[in-house]
């Protein structure tokens, strides 16, 4: 069982302010701050799976907890500071929309689930190469398949959870990509729908920038 934690706020944000949003509540937490708030240990990045990640969800600021972030998160809401100042563009009172926690079990079923991907950065250097080097709409399907197969692997690895059976992943549709800059570079984002076997808490974060907003899931709901 895995816990999450999705607190909304009723304050409209930008795409590009999610990294202001960001470190306006690193700085409202102050000197106290847990390394799971930033991913930085000392001066270098801890490359582990975030567990407190900054969203845009339906155009509102949002901050998705999971596993461990669900008990850190306590040190931002004990800070009573929720004036929050968005870079050198605003300042203003961040209103609390809701705070819901869920329980997921993750794990491989039976059964395939249908789930929407959003703003998802799945190529790198080397699987950049393998997707450009085919014309063939199966081949890049299936690169983009394997890459969010292992996503999904790194991400239960990093939350401690154990996948004993093969996962599945099927793209049911892909949307054109869009280019975008990530820490200053320019990278192709996917939004998609796919169906796996294994069941995911909604809003987590896959792939390359899970803790601003990129590769945002959820499941379709019946």
């Amino acid at each position: 069982m895995l816990n999450t934690l999705i607190v909304r706020f009723n304050n409209p944000i930008s795409y590009q302010e999610i990294p202001l949003f960001r470190g306006a509540v690193i700085n409202a937490v102050g000197n106290e701050c847990s390394q799971l708030f930033h991913n930085h240990n000392g001066d270098g990045f801890n490359y582990r799976y975030p567990m407190i990640q900054y969203k845009r969800i339906h155009g509102k600021a949002a901050i998705v907890c999971v596993g461990q972030g669900t008990e850190e998160i306590g040190a931002f809401f004990s800070s009573n500071n929720f004036r929050l100042k968005i870079g050198n563009q605003r300042e203003e009172e961040f209103e609390i929309e809701s705070v819901r926690p869920y329980r997921t079990m993750v794990q491989v079923w039976d059964d395939a689930f249908h789930y929407y991907l959003r703003d998802w950065l799945p190529l790198n250097r080397d699987n950049y190469q393998r997707y450009q080097s085919t014309d063939s709409i199966v081949d890049r399907t299936r690169v983009l398949e394997q890459v969010l197969i292992g996503n999904i692997l790194s991400a239960c690895k990093g939350l401690g959870i154990t996948i004993e059976r093969e996962i599945s992943c099927k793209m049911v549709s892909v949307d054109s990509p869009s280019k975008v800059y990530f820490k200053a570079q320019p990278m192709m984002s996917f939004s998609c729908e796919f169906k796996s076997n294994v069941t995911l808490p909604d809003y987590i974060g896959l792939g390359k920038g899970a803790s601003m907003g990129h590769g945002i899931v959820f499941r379709q709901k019946k």
